[in-house]
């Protein structure tokens, strides 16, 4: 017989019931909440947290061998704080603000509660955050740290999900432990198995974890059996874990268990006094114990000095390539620094860092998801990671990219292949929409460099910056025109043509800022003085440089490889829209084909020959 089997589970119970009470009375005060979720897996969580298997130091929080806990079934938030109530680190009073404006306690759990892993909630993606977490603990920080994370059935019908198990197998993570409360209903009506745990097993297992079934997911000798399996197969195994757990939505409140339509609704008012009163005697003063972490000595690497850039002027260099070379130069300067890719990094040109540093490259293969996601982990865990893949496949994880800074995670997304430019490759490859996505996310950068030294200098700006970031690469290769001790910083940019006769300025960026250099000439030949200006960081943006170009010329152009919704057109439209001087926007406004490089910026109006003509029929019209 276990020692599970002989364990007192009186004081485990007794927690579960006060956690119920907590469930019921924080979501009838809000109004508002999912207590049926809640209350499904409040057995499997009390067991877990206070039964021995999880392992966390209350007064140090950010130890290194703590375990982690990951709420992928984020709606189930008031048994995540009922727990920490639990365990003395929310004063039960508090959890009578949940849902309230100002509250830390939020509907769906984010970085402004402390203890909070992750923010989560949309579904499928807390497994993919966990895996990132488990990957640095093993493969990085060597810790004994374990990462545990709480799945709802509705979520494993995201493709995110399988893209991160079938990944947790690759990466024989046996430190990853799933717990999928298996509660039959979702938001409408029954999930896609119902209570069929056989079926979910026969799915995870085919991708190489281990299953554990568990019959009654509140019975909690049933429970503290299977993490007692748990913690004697830990080190024995290459294979991350799957607890797999009937439960009941609503258990423990008679007139709702198993029941649909009861999701995200509170108990009705007049029914919460007789609802508590079934959970027996109140005691707000319960606690539980959490086990201490393992001991564990971390052993971080020192920064060293990085070598200087070195290229010349006129190199013809793809930034692609300088972000390469970039990668692999500032690895001793960032020694956090990781490089996740999704099976491109030979066209990424992570490739090189591959191979300089292969303990710090994660191949993510054909799953943009889930790289996001374990990226987010990673970030999560103190490391600086750098996700690069064409610009155009990021688009699919924007779910994931969009909740990076509710977590507080400093992911730096790297996009190549950007625009018509990359050529007879068609649209399904070509980048168009990536500025826009990523000038939505709040207080992100966007950096698109024209050369090599920029990219370089923009590589290292992101790794020093302490929140989420974008760079955009192209393919082709283009003419370096900054000497090697050139600086750029984020929000900069700079002014490359000017006089006091100015009556045009061009604003571009990447391959753009090129056919703006070629049209300035020409339009210097035909008598019309052009400003121009590479416009590196779109996001935060250079207002003053921008201001000053408008108060001094007649108009703006801007030039740019991207759609004009949300582009770099765009954000100076706002920055001027209190200006009179008119800006005129050229974008990929036609739907694109395959095609040379040239004759692609030829169709779409942004070649040097159609800024040209775009300005002197400006020029004539306004007769400048």
């Amino acid at each position: 017989m276990s020692t599970a089997m002989q364990r007192d589970t009186s004081h485990l119970e007794q927690i579960c019931q006060q956690v119920r009470r907590w469930i019921v009375r924080c979501t009838s005060e809000a109004g508002s909440g999912h207590p049926t979720s809640s209350l499904s897996a409040v057995e499997l969580m009390v067991d877990l947290v206070f039964g021995g298997a999880f392992r966390f130091n209350l007064d140090q929080p950010d130890h290194p061998a703590n375990d982690r806990l990951i709420f992928s079934k984020g709606h189930a938030s008031p048994l995540f704080y009922a727990l920490w109530a639990a365990a003395g680190k929310i004063d039960p009073n508090d959890l009578l603000s949940y849902r309230e404006f100002g509250s830390r306690l939020e509907g769906h759990p984010t970085a402004r509660f402390s203890l909070t892993e992750a923010a989560t909630g949309s579904l499928g993606q807390g497994l993919s955050i966990g895996l990132g977490m488990a990957m640095a603990a093993r493969y990085l920080d060597k810790s004994p740290s374990r990462t545990f994370v709480l799945l709802g059935d509705s979520e494993m019908a995201e493709g995110a999900q399988w893209e991160a198990i079938q990944i947790g197998s690759h990466y024989k993570l046996d430190n990853l432990v799933g717990i999928l409360d298996v509660n039959r209903l979702g938001q409408r009506g029954a999930t896609m198995h119902g209570h069929d745990l056989d079926a979910y097993r026969k799915r995870i297992e085919a991708f190489g974890w281990r299953c554990v079934l568990i019959d009654d997911g509140h019975d909690n000798d049933q429970i503290l059996r299977a993490f007692d399996e748990l913690n004697a197969d830990h080190g024995n195994s290459d294979r991350p874990t799957m607890f797999i757990a009937r439960t009941i939505k609503g258990q423990g409140i008679s007139s709702l268990e198993d029941e649909g339509g009861h999701h995200g609704k509170p108990v009705d008012e007049d029914d919460v006094d007789q609802i508590l009163a079934g959970f027996g005697t109140a005691n707000e003063q319960i606690r539980g114990t959490i086990a201490p972490p393992n001991l564990y000595q971390p052993d971080p690497p020192a920064s060293r000095q990085a070598e200087r850039i070195d290229y010349k002027i006129d190199d013809n260099v793809a930034t692609r390539d300088a972000y390469g070379n970039a990668l692999s130069r500032l690895a001793a300067k960032f020694p956090r620094m990781v490089a996740l890719d999704g099976e491109v990094c030979n066209s990424t040109r992570t490739k090189r860092f591959r191979d300089e540093f292969p303990a710090r490259f994660f191949e993510m293969f054909v799953a943009e998801q889930n790289m996001v996601g374990v990226a987010t982990g990673m970030a999560l865990r103190g490391k600086t990671p750098f996700v690069s893949t064409f610009a155009a496949f990021l688009t699919r994880a924007f779910d994931q990219i969009r909740m990076c800074p509710y977590s507080d995670a400093a992911v730096k997304f790297v996009g190549s292949h950007c625009g018509v430019s990359i050529g007879q490759d068609g649209p399904s490859q070509m980048g168009l929409e990536d500025i826009a996505m990523f000038r939505t996310i709040q207080n992100g950068v966007v950096l698109y460099p024209c050369d090599a030294v920029s990219t370089e200098a923009l590589v290292d700006a992101m790794a020093e910056h302490e929140g989420i970031a974008y760079l955009r690469t192209t393919r082709g290769k283009t003419p370096v025109i900054y000497g090697n001790d050139e600086s750029f910083c984020i929000g900069g940019s700079k002014v490359l043509r000017h006089s006091d006769d100015d009556q045009v300025t061009l604003i571009g960026a990447g391959i753009t800022l090129h056919e703006c250099l070629t049209a300035e000439a020409t339009l210097a030949d035909r008598g019309v003085c052009a400003r121009v200006i590479d416009l590196y960081s779109i996001k935060p943006l250079d207002h003053a440089t921008i201001r000053r170009a408008a108060d001094e010329t007649n108009v703006i152009f801007t030039v740019e490889d991207h759609f004009p919704e949300g582009g770099l057109g765009e954000a100076i439209l706002t920055s001027l829209s209190d200006h009179s001087t008119p800006v005129n926007c050229l974008a990929v406004r036609k739907r694109p084909i395959s095609g040379s490089p040239e004759d692609l910026l030829e169709f779409e109006g942004i070649s040097a020959s159609s800024i040209v003509d775009s300005v002197e029929r400006w020029c004539s019209r306004t007769r400048l």
